[in-house]
């Protein structure tokens, strides 16, 4: 699991195009069945900008995470955590 951290660049001018790229790449990762889960979170007033569940291990979890257009820009900083889930668990749509 990947927490998202927003800082003080998300407001600067260029970050909304930086964040594009970070969503659309976002998409691609979905695509390639790396990032099982994505949930946005701009909506209180805490730091978190969202929460990713990937299906990879750490290591490539961070290599991922480290090539993340935000995160290279300094917009956004992340931790990682190790998770399990439980079988046949999901999200009702």
């Amino acid at each position: 699991m990947v927490i998202l951290h927003r800082t003080s660049k998300r407001d600067e001018p260029g970050s909304d195009a930086i964040i594009w790229e970070h969503g659309r790449r976002n998409f691609k990762l979905r695509r390639e069945g790396l990032l099982c889960i994505v949930c946005p979170a701009n909506r209180d007033e805490s730091d978190v900008a969202g929460l990713g569940i990937f299906a990879t291990d750490l290591e490539k979890t961070r290599r991922l995470m480290n090539d993340d257009p935000a995160v290279i820009a300094g917009i956004l900083t992340y931790e990682i955590h190790r998770i399990e889930g439980f079988p046949a668990d999901s999200l009702s749509v």
